[in-house]
């Protein structure tokens, strides 16, 4: 996989602000013509570093104004276990993400629902049938002070100059 230069790095910014950009309008932010950055972003996908292209919704706009953070303990830690957890645990639409932590508990779920009965449906209902649910512990988002979906990316001149640019 080739290093990210600097074209290849403000493409990716470009995109993740608003990734509605044609290849002529990134090009001409970036002073390049069409079919470089066209061939730049078809690699950018190839190799992975763009995995897919979404729109991101107002969540209360859609009726979905619960966010629960949620800590899971499981039971029993061996391999098919976990596994078998990670592949039940997909399959929940409320559940936006999923992370396998260090620490006390092994999973932190970011659940998304519109209201706390809701809420108590997915965990009484989905997540407590389970077979290897030991302890969840839930905390509610009261007031969403930041919401990023853009990772910061370092801008290295040096990259630029030692890397070819078109």
């Amino acid at each position: 996989m080739n290093p990210l230069d600097l074209t290849d790095t403000r493409i990716l910014m470009l995109l993740q602000n608003d990734a509605r950009l044609t290849n002529k309008e990134i090009a001409d932010k970036l002073g390049k013509t069409i079919t470089p950055i066209y061939e730049r972003i078809r690699r950018l996908e190839q190799q992975g570093y763009i995995q897919r292209y979404v729109a991101v919704l107002d969540r209360n706009k859609i009726d979905k104004g619960l966010v629960a953070f949620t800590n899971v303990q499981l039971k029993e830690h061996s391999h098919p276990m976990l596994k078998a957890f990670e592949k039940d645990i997909v399959k929940f639409g409320e559940v936006m993400e999923c992370y396998h932590m260090t620490g006390v508990y092994d999973y932190l779920l970011k659940i998304v629902v519109k209201d706390i009965n809701e809420y108590q449906n997915f965990i009484v209902n989905k997540l407590a049938k389970l077979s290897n649910i030991g302890t969840v512990q839930s905390g509610f988002v009261m007031t969403e002070i930041k919401f990023e979906t853009a990772y910061p990316i370092s801008l290295s001149e040096k990259r630029e100059k030692n890397g070819k640019s078109k």
